[in-house]
């Protein structure tokens, strides 16, 4: 849980240094501490929407795939129904939109493909693409911001996700400290 709190922190500090959106949306959730993880998703959201117009980079769409492949696949496999759901978050997600739908699906499928067909062949060819959204931190972070708002949609984060994301951070010399990692 502490997790949460630290990047609600995180989150809020970059709303004050220019994120602008308020960062509610949707506060859908159950039992205590529900609303306040669906808000914190929000936030995200709303701090990767504020840089829409920066990332736009065919490294930031391919790493974010790759990044979205893996935390769907963090458990060890994807079902239809869970390969559906993120496909579904991905094309709806504001700030992909800067991109055409099918690219995106062609690109979460093929890295879901490679993941469910040999685990670890696929993590290391989807560690191989996230990284390659190193050269600018701006995007590096938004790789893991993206792939915690898919993470977190649930309104929760299983441990295997949160490795990926820290695997996911090392690649892109991002600080996990960062994101309560």
């Amino acid at each position: 849980m502490a997790m949460w709190d630290k990047l609600k922190d995180q989150a809020k500090g970059l709303q004050s240094q220019g994120g602008r959106g308020s960062g509610g949306h949707g506060t859908r959730g159950s039992g205590s501490g529900g609303g306040s993880k669906a808000q914190l998703v929000g936030m995200l959201k709303s701090q990767l929407t504020s840089l829409k117009t920066e990332l736009k980079s065919g490294a930031y769409r391919d790493a974010s795939m790759a990044m979205c492949a893996l935390v769907a696949a963090a458990d060890g496999s994807v079902d239809p129904a869970e390969r559906q759901h993120v496909e579904s978050l991905i094309v709806q997600n504001d700030v992909l939109q800067n991109f055409p739908p099918e690219q995106l699906r062609q690109r979460f499928n093929k890295h879901v493909d490679q993941l469910t067909a040999n685990f670890q062949h696929g993590k290391a060819e989807a560690m191989q693409e996230i990284a390659k959204a190193a050269k600018k931190p701006t995007e590096a972070k938004a790789v893991v911001q993206t792939g915690f708002v898919v993470a977190g949609a649930d309104g929760y984060i299983a441990p295997a996700e949160e490795q990926v994301l820290r695997e996911a951070c090392a690649a892109l010399n991002v600080s996990p400290q960062e994101f309560g990692l």
